[in-house]
């Protein structure tokens, strides 16, 4: 307990899902929060996203916790609107040393040359420019205190192997790498760290849809979890189906912490053993 104690986190994606359990997380080990959501409905996606009420409901687990928290409704595609609510929060919170930018979206399958080009713009505006936007935001603040830091990227198992038919969503994940491991370099002079977390399949809504299961299990209509749970096995070292976000948020944690205070560019998967099966 106390990892990040008198620290405030930003969190965005924070409504539901691994966002929430980040910012929970993170408020447990100490830290105040700046949670930020689309709190809206993305197009395409087939489970839903984020809302205003979802996030009010983290609010309420993290002020449970006796910690400070600003929400905002910000899309991490809108750079003015994110800024303004970071400015916002480390206004009312007088600070910003951890980032988490964990937003992102899903993906239904589709061989590389059937993606539409809407498609596949929407998946790198969120999960490749929104992260970098994310940073952009967060960074003068963090540069203006001259105290160092953590970024904390979200990116997938994915992001450092291949799977078929969701070239747009490895081809976003593989580009938070290679943006975690330039900022890493260029800030480390700033004793600000950035490091990338990897997870297999995690217990969220993402995951855990009628779409996605049909995908793991194409030979039943209507799969249950019990039968995308076999599936699901099959595809980590570990014999686990997935992992939950709980796993995610205290690596992230760790990453945030005086613990990793050595640690930057570091692509760390926590993914049950996926990428060496």
């Amino acid at each position: 307990m106390g990892r990040v104690e008198g620290k405030v986190a930003l969190v965005t994606g924070a409504a539901q899902g691994q966002g929430r359990s980040h910012a929970i997380e993170l408020a447990r080990e100490g830290a105040d929060v700046i949670a930020v959501d689309i709190c809206e409905q993305v197009d395409g996606m087939p489970y839903p996203t984020g809302s205003w009420e979802k996030l009010q409901e983290t609010v309420e687990q993290v002020e449970a916790l006796d910690r400070r928290i600003v929400a905002a409704k910000a899309d991490v595609r809108d750079f003015d609107a994110l800024k303004a609510a970071v400015d916002d929060g480390v206004s009312q919170l007088s600070r910003l040393d951890i980032v988490a930018a964990n937003a992102g979206i899903g993906s239904m399958p589709h061989r590389a040359h059937e993606i539409e080009r809407d498609v596949w713009q929407q998946m790198i505006d969120i999960n490749l420019t929104g992260v970098w936007q994310t940073c952009k935001a967060a960074l003068p603040h963090m540069l203006a205190a001259g105290e160092g830091g953590a970024l904390v990227l979200t990116s997938s198992a994915a992001g450092l192997q291949a799977y078929a038919n969701i070239a747009h969503y490895v081809s976003a994940k593989h580009g938070v790498v290679g943006l975690m491991r330039t900022l890493a370099v260029e800030y480390a002079p700033d004793r600000i760290r950035v490091n990338s977390i990897h997870p297999t399949q995690v217990d969220t809504d993402m995951v855990m849809n009628d779409e996605t299961m049909k995908i793991f299990v194409p030979d039943k209509p209507n799969p249950t979890r019990e039968d995308f749970a076999v599936s699901s096995q099959a595809m980590n070292a570990l014999p686990i189906p997935w992992v939950e976000p709980i796993d995610i948020s205290k690596a992230l944690v760790f990453l945030a912490s005086d613990d990793a205070r050595y640690i930057t560019g570091v692509a760390l998967p926590v993914d049950a053993g996926c990428l060496v099966k």
